[in-house]
């Protein structure tokens, strides 16, 4: 698979706008187009081959499944992930001719996504920063009365940002990064060191998102049953994720309807000290 200069420019934009603070808002963009799960569909879209998207875009997910950026600070980029480590990760796998679907190539592709994910970090510093610049034009401009010049401000200036670390590093890294990854290929047979370490390393990078969302979600050790419900059902009735989502669903509906039965049982909401204790549970988290 080689990647043209056309599909390097459509990987650009899209990376644009995905990146966060983003040209397509937050819930378009950040929290849509930039998400692995998306750009997989995107990527493999525009390198014509949807299959090894889905899967890179789906391997790739479930590491950053429960990234969140609290404050702004970043551990890793999504957008770079999703357009430049799997634009990346695809064109690994195809030259090591690994099945799209494959335990490997999965593997595989959550290496390059993180080392990629790392990078991009760079990158949306870079942007938030020269966002500033807009940002105290805007407020001279305010000053000075010259309302007009904020729409200049807000939706024209703000292109150049990501024109310099969203667009042209995506375009760069896309093409001329998949003649290293050939190369690399070249250089390192599969049965090597170097690539064995990279599917070690990709296999348990998952355990890293699941972890995390752990965290997020676990309060106390009965909070496991549900969170293992799923792990159970795909493992012995060997239901697919649709399914699993599906009885996830039911068990939800029935914790919400004894949970309203019980809050009416009581004679009303739950106490203001429990709703403390549920504000500073949230603030632990």
């Amino acid at each position: 698979m080689t990647i043209s200069w056309l599909q390097a420019i459509i990987l650009g934009i899209f990376a644009s706008l995905s990146s966060m603070p983003g040209m397509g808002g937050s819930s378009i963009g950040n929290y849509t187009l930039g998400r692995p799960l998306v750009g997989g569909l995107v990527c493999g879209l525009v390198l014509g081959n949807v299959q090894l998207g889905i899967a890179c875009g789906v391997a790739m997910q479930l590491v950053y499944i429960a990234l969140v950026t609290p404050g702004g600070t970043v551990s890793a980029d999504v957008r770079a992930v999703s357009y430049i480590g799997i634009p990346l990760a695809m064109v690994a796998v195809q030259s090591q001719h690994l099945m799209a679907t494959g335990v490997d190539a999965a593997n595989l592709a959550k290496s390059m996504g993180t080392l990629v994910g790392t990078v991009g970090t760079v990158l949306f510093y870079g942007t938030a920063t020269m966002n500033l610049i807009w940002q105290h034009m805007g407020w001279k401009y305010v000053d000075q009365g010259k309302f007009h010049k904020l729409y200049m401000v807000d939706w024209g200036l703000p292109w150049i940002s990501h024109l310099l670390f969203s667009f042209l590093p995506t375009l760069i890294m896309t093409k001329l990064g998949a003649s290293a990854v050939v190369a690399l290929r070249n250089a390192l047979p599969m049965d090597g060191i170097p690539m064995k370490t990279l599917f070690t390393v990709g296999s348990m990078l998952p355990c890293v998102g699941i972890a995390i969302l752990l965290r997020q979600i676990v309060n106390k050790p009965i909070d496991f049953i549900p969170f293992l419900v799923g792990f159970t059902l795909a493992a012995s009735l060997k239901l697919n994720l649709v399914s699993v989502a599906v009885v996830s669903l039911i068990f939800a509906l029935l914790t919400y309807q004894l949970e309203m039965a019980r809050s009416s049982h009581s004679g009303g909401p739950a106490s203001p000290a429990a709703e403390s204790n549920d504000a500073s549970d949230e603030e632990d988290i």
